[in-house]
């Protein structure tokens, strides 16, 4: 099984949604949550967060966007290897602040089906780093609840002002989920540690500006992350992730948004 070993308590299935096939890996029962996999892959400490998600009464959907499944996040051929890769890919939008990637239309198409087999009050939806604004965008979608932004890195460039204050987010999808935010009574989550280069400020500004209360910041001392491959904190929910203190209860905070938005 090589690398996949990391997900052998999880059922693999090809997702097509009419212009692109990607493997999803499910877990679990209970209402549906997707768990959109960070740079640079689908790497066993996202399958461990996954894991707790299941734990806890829900059924994961974890689709295998880029990278090969299972393959540890400091692997050699990781990271280094594949951003040139998928700066071009025509899936994913880099560098734009005023649309979502393409492959968003694939993962609401996702969120469809999963709620659909598995039920409940919606779907829980948390992208992380460069997939972390995609959980904003597929609110479009009226299956998906409950939102997290986790260290949501894109658009690429924070030293260009206007790039480092994006969210990646077209005018129409701010406005829709900002209408479903107040006329459904729901929220949106989003984590970052202080001082993460690739979530500047200025980003989370925006996410404040645009949604207000709807949007609950949970912005962490870069002091309480365990240590990781890269010089600053950055992956909240996994490489970061300590074994108490706020990253958990970070941690804790997210799991029981999805149990309440989603009914479990």
């Amino acid at each position: 099984m090589g690398y996949e070993a990391a997900l052998s308590d999880y059922e693999k299935f090809p997702f097509d949604d009419g212009r692109w096939t990607r493997n999803v890996y499910k877990r679990g029962s209970g209402p549906a949550v997707i768990v959109i996999h960070e740079m640079p892959g689908l790497h066993p400490l996202v399958v461990a967060f996954a894991d707790r998600v299941a734990a806890a009464g829900m059924t994961v959907y974890c689709p295998n966007l880029f990278g090969e499944a299972g393959r540890p996040a400091d692997h050699p051929l990781g990271l280094a290897t594949m951003i040139g890769g998928i700066c071009i890919r025509r899936e994913f939008n880099v560098w734009s602040t005023d649309k979502s990637s393409p492959i968003v239309d694939w993962l609401r198409a996702l969120a469809r089906k999963a709620h659909a087999d598995c039920g409940g009050k919606g779907v829980g939806a948390v992208g992380m780093c460069f997939t972390g604004g995609f959980a904003l965008a597929m609110m479009t979608e009226p299956s998906v609840v409950a939102p997290v932004l986790s260290q949501p890195s894109l658009p690429l460039g924070s030293k260009n002002p206007k790039r480092a204050a994006g969210i990646s987010a077209s005018p129409a999808e701010i406005a829709c989920a900002g209408r479903r935010f107040a006329e459904e009574d729901l929220s949106m989550i989003g984590l970052r540690f202080y001082g993460d280069p690739f979530v500047p400020d200025a980003r989370f500004d925006t996410l404040k500006r645009e949604f207000g209360d709807r949007f609950e910041a949970i912005e962490i001392d870069p002091r309480d992350a365990a240590p990781g491959p890269l010089k600053h904190a950055h992956s909240v929910l996994t490489v970061n992730l300590a074994e108490d203190g706020p990253t958990k209860a970070a941690e804790q905070r997210v799991i029981a948004f999805f149990k309440e938005r989603t009914g479990a």
